[in-house]
């Protein structure tokens, strides 16, 4: 596991665009802001393109590799076609499955289960529907908390640009595969339930 993924704190911005058929983000260090990571969504075939601008966009699948900037692979998030409910694979720098994520049938705000390699559930993201507000827990315990940040009403208003806070709390060691599920799953958010 690449080492930038033992940090705590993530600050993921989504590119701007207004007529924009990819999925890119750039991912900073809260305290430098510094760029520390990119994802890229960079193979996108010819219908999928077409269909990013239809009400089929939530539907399309998705290929992101998130990289160091030196381009160094750390993780690969990925998803087929999607008719009803999506799942995820995660894959780590060496293409190997660490865990999915499953959405939950009828639920508000939506939720995913987060299942390791073994497809056991290890924690479930869950949101809320008044707001871009998303934990991960697993009964009593919390390991992350993911929050929308505003770019401001007119950034918002005429571009599907998000940003958005990541915090990893202590309880998840600094070698623990949950961190590249967790730093996976702000993306898969965006993608499956935000778009």
């Amino acid at each position: 596991m690449n080492s930038i993924l033992k940090r705590n704190l993530y600050f993921i911005k989504e590119h701007i665009g207004i007529f924009k058929a990819a999925n890119n983000f750039d991912i900073f260090d809260p305290e430098t802001n510094e760029i520390i990571l990119n994802c890229r969504e960079n193979n996108l075939g010819f219908f999928t393109k077409i269909l990013r601008f239809s009400d089929y966009k939530r539907m399309t699948p998705f290929c992101l590799e998130i990289t160091t900037l030196d381009g160094a692979k750390v993780l690969t998030v990925k998803r087929g076609v999607s008719i009803f409910l999506s799942t995820v694979e995660v894959l780590d720098e060496n293409d190997v499955v660490v865990g999915y994520f499953k959405q939950k049938f009828f639920s508000i705000g939506g939720k995913f289960n987060v299942l390791n390699s073994n497809n056991e559930v290890i924690s479930v993201l869950k949101g809320k529907w008044t707001s871009w507000d998303f934990k991960f827990v697993n009964n009593e315990n919390e390991y992350a908390h993911v929050s929308k940040k505003w770019a401001g009403i007119g950034k918002e208003l005429f571009t599907s640009a998000d940003n958005y806070m990541l915090e990893i709390f202590n309880n998840v060691g600094p070698n623990d595969p949950m961190r590249i599920l967790i730093l996976a799953a702000v993306l898969s958010i965006d993608m499956v339930l935000k778009e």
